[in-house]
C-alpha cells in the first residue's frame, strides 16, 4: 500500500473542516477534486473512510484509525521538510493548556515545538478547562487541551487521568463532620460530581472554599483547611490521597481532550498539535472522540 500524503492532508482537512465542501477552500481545490481524492483514498486502503447520511458525515473505524495516523505522519514529514530545508514554519498558534498542567507540561511542549519551529509565533493561554472550551469555540485560540467528563462537540482523545480526593498530609480535616470542601466553582464538572459522590454516601458536606484555577483550591487543602478533588498526577506537594477505607468512594476519570478551532488548519498548528501529542502520550494517540 502506497498512501499518498497529499490524499492524507485533504483527509485531515474535511475532518478538521467539518465537511467536504469547507475542506476544498482549505486545500485549494474544487469539491469535485476533494471528493475524487477522496475516492482514489478509500480505494488504497481498501475500505470506505465515511458514513454520509445527506450533507453530513462521520468517520468510519477505519476512518478513525487514519485519522489519528496521518496527523501525525504529515507532523513527521513537515517536520522532516523544515530540517533538511532549514525552513522553519514562521506562522502563528494560539494553544491553551489547563493551569494545572502548565507546570509539569509546558516547558517540554515549548522546548520541542521551539527546536523545530524558531520563528514561529507562539501564544499560550492558561487557564481553567471552560474557559479554554469557550475560547476555541469563540475562534480565539486554535488548539486547547481540556479535562472533562464528557463530550462538548469534536476533539481528539490524548488519554483518561485519574481524579481523587486530596487532602493535607498533614492535617485531619477529612475526619470533619460536616466534611469542609475546597472545590473548583460550578464550571468545572469536578464540582457537581464530588457533590454527587458525598451524597450517594450519605457523607455530610459545605462547601468551604471556592476557586476557578487550582492554585486557591490546592492552598486550602495544603494548608488543611478542606478537602478537594484534583487529578492524581497534579497533586501538590504535602497533599495525599483519601482511600475508599477512609469514607471516600472512587471518582471517575478525567478525559484528557485535545480540540481544535473550527478550521484551524495549517502546518504550525499541526505541528503544536503533535508537540501536545508526545507530551501527554508520547505519540500514542489512536482514538478521536466525536460528538453526535
Amino acid at each position: 500500500m502506497n498512501l499518498d500524503s497529499d490524499l492524507l492532508r485533504t483527509f485531515v482537512a474535511i475532518s478538521d473542516a467539518g465537511g467536504f465542501t469547507a475542506a476544498a477552500d482549505v486545500v485549494g481545490r474544487t469539491q469535485s477534486a476533494v471528493s475524487m481524492q477522496m475516492k482514489r483514498l478509500e480505494e488504497s486502503i481498501g475500505a470506505p473512510l465515511f458514513l454520509r447520511s445527506g450533507r453530513t458525515f462521520t468517520l468510519t473505524h477505519t476512518g478513525e484509525i487514519l485519522l489519528s495516523k496521518s496527523r501525525r505522519v504529515l507532523a513527521m514529514l513537515d517536520e522532516t521538510a523544515a530540517a533538511v530545508t532549514g525552513e522553519a514554519l514562521d506562522g502563528g498558534v494560539r494553544v491553551g493548556i489547563p493551569d494545572e498542567y502548565g507546570s509539569p507540561f509546558l516547558p517540554r511542549i515549548l522546548a520541542r515545538f521551539a527546536d523545530l519551529h524558531p520563528l514561529a509565533r507562539v501564544t499560550v493561554t492558561c487557564a481553567a478547562s471552560q474557559s479554554l472550551h469557550d475560547q476555541v469555540m469563540r475562534g480565539s485560540l486554535d488548539l486547547a487541551v481540556e479535562i472533562g467528563d464528557m463530550d462538548q462537540g469534536d476533539g481528539e482523545l490524548l488519554g483518561n487521568e485519574p481524579t481523587v480526593w486530596a487532602t493535607s498530609s498533614r492535617h485531619l480535616v477529612h475526619e470533619r463532620d460536616p466534611l469542609p470542601l475546597a472545590l473548583f466553582d460550578a464550571a468545572c464538572w469536578w464540582h457537581d460530581r464530588a457533590i454527587e459522590v458525598l451524597e450517594r454516601s450519605g457523607r455530610a458536606y459545605r462547601v468551604a472554599y471556592t476557586s476557578a484555577g487550582i492554585a486557591g483550591v490546592a492552598a486550602a487543602i495544603n494548608a488543611g483547611l478542606a478537602v478537594g478533588v484534583l487529578g492524581r498526577e497534579t497533586l501538590p506537594v504535602g497533599v495525599r490521597v483519601l482511600s475508599p477505607a477512609e469514607g471516600f468512594a472512587e471518582l471517575p476519570p478525567s478525559r484528557i481532550i485535545l480540540r481544535r478551532r473550527n478550521g484551524a488548519v495549517s502546518p504550525t498548528i499541526e505541528s503544536m498539535a503533535e508537540a501536545l501529542r508526545q507530551a501527554f502520550l508520547g505519540g500514542a494517540t489512536d482514538k478521536t472522540v466525536r460528538s453526535g
